[in-house]
């Protein structure tokens, strides 16, 4: 197809893929083309408030070099979308469904694509409180009461309305399933952003070693089901793409000190769910975060655990015991996908009774039980084109290292259920082995 007559690629955006000006350089030695309408919405108090909200959050406390910001990954995948694009106008297929106006509305989604984060939300919206919605529904709120609806209107073709249809997910129009699944699904511009570039930035190279431009070369569509798809030559990328992942939820997001950390934070909020002021949470960035947790938790018995994070020294809970499919399948099945107010309520009840095996008080916040929460996080299920004859398998189907990863529920691996406990108690009880037996008699009593 004649790029000269192929409306995608004459958007200003993917045009200025090529100019050397009006360029930001992110980590990465990435070069992201910035036109008068994107500096707009990058320079709006929202997507300005992202530079000081870490990608990361706890992860720092472990990785200390991962400090990077959701406005530096916002960045990146809105880059990656403009790459994707400038190679699926090459497809007939996808230019005979995404009008320019699609292709606009898929640019601006990737870069409000976390518009709606706040400080720490993952962890939290895993708790499933009443009081915390999913950062996505505050997107359009965000969107809204800001400048950039009028940005959107008024120097967009496609309008405030249709990015919040790519934003939410709910589009029914094959141009709508298939940017979709660009922005979100097993092989997505935000995927292959932020497994580079947390990996780039936490210093480990896990993230990093998958082929992106064989990736981004290989990228075609599934007529079938109007959604993004691979040609066979992108296989092994995808694989170790898949592979990646993998890894970085081992080593870095499930690593047991960041989960430790992420245990404390949750319990604080679980224990002063009722006198948070949550607007002020959801409103704050990171800095703003911290402030009205510790405020929130002084002189009540939270404040350890707080401060434990938060504070000038850091003093983390120590690990005591760890369950997976491996070892002792069973007690990582009862205890995994669990309700957060159960898991706390497990907890409680350990607490009290492994008060003999110390020797001293414990209290209600010494013992914490990290577990997978309810929802699967992997997906794999990209399709993948053969040609002469033209036909499409999945990739779990063309991979080994898929298949298996799929079949054994990726999740079950890499996310472990753990007990952690405050560190003056830690020898004590990793010497005594009646926590496993008292744990197996609660879960009992609980679950009647």
């Amino acid at each position: 197809m004649n790029s000269r007559a192929n409306p995608l690629t004459s958007l200003p955006e993917i045009a200025a893929l090529e100019r050397r000006q009006n360029l930001i350089r992110i980590p990465g030695e990435q070069d992201v083309p910035v036109t008068p309408r994107i500096r707009s919405i990058i320079d709006s108090i929202p997507f300005r408030r992202l530079a000081h909200i870490s990608q990361l959050g706890l992860v720092s406390l472990v990785y200390p070099g991962a400090m990077h910001s959701r406005m530096e990954h916002s960045l990146g995948v809105y880059r990656n979308t403009l790459l994707f694009l400038r190679r699926l106008s090459e497809e007939p297929e996808f230019c005979e469904v995404v009008t320019s106006a699609d292709a606009e509305a898929l640019i601006a989604a990737a870069l409000l694509h976390d518009i709606g984060h706040w400080p720490y939300c993952h962890p939290l919206e895993d708790m499933k409180l009443s009081q915390v919605p999913e950062h996505e529904s505050l997107a359009r709120i965000r969107i809204d009461q800001s400048t950039i609806t009028d940005i959107l209107n008024q120097q967009f073709e496609c309008g405030v309305d249709q990015v919040l249809t790519l934003l939410t997910g709910v589009g029914e129009r094959p141009a709508d399933r298939l940017c979709q699944s660009i922005l979100s699904g097993p092989i997505d511009v935000d995927k292959m952003d932020y497994l580079y570039r947390d990996s780039l930035h936490a210093g480990v190279p896990y993230g990093m070693h998958f082929d992106r431009q064989r990736l981004i070369g290989s990228l075609c569509v599934h007529r079938e089901d109007w959604r993004l798809a691979l040609t066979d030559k992108g296989c092994t990328a995808a694989e170790l793409m898949v592979f990646a992942r993998y890894i970085m939820f081992s080593e870095v997001y499930w690593h047991h000190a960041v989960r430790s950390a992420t245990a404390m934070l949750q319990r604080v909020v679980f224990r002063l769910s009722d006198h948070l002021d949550y607007q002020r949470l959801f409103n704050s960035d990171d800095s703003g975060f911290v402030r009205a947790i510790l405020e929130r938790a002084r002189g009540t018995d939270c404040q350890p655990l707080a401060e434990g994070i938060f504070g000038e020294q850091r003093v983390l809970y120590k690990r005591v015991a760890q369950f997976t499919v491996l070892d002792d399948s069973e007690t990582f099945v009862r205890l995994s996908r669990r309700q957060y107010s159960w898991l706390v309520k497990c907890a409680e009840l350990l607490a009290h009774s492994l008060q003999s095996v110390c020797r001293e008080p414990v209290n209600v916040n010494d013992i914490l039980i990290d577990a997978p929460p309810p929802g699967l996080e992997i997906q794999f299920e990209i399709p993948i084109r053969f040609d002469n004859p033209q036909r499409y398998r999945r990739l779990g189907d063309v991979s080994p290292v898929v298949k298996t990863l799929a079949n054994h529920q990726f999740d079950n691996y890499v996310k472990r259920v753990r007990i952690f406990v405050h560190p003056r108690l830690a020898e004590r009880l990793r010497a005594n082995g009646k926590i496993h037996v008292e744990l197996d008699r609660i879960i009992k009593e609980l679950d009647g």
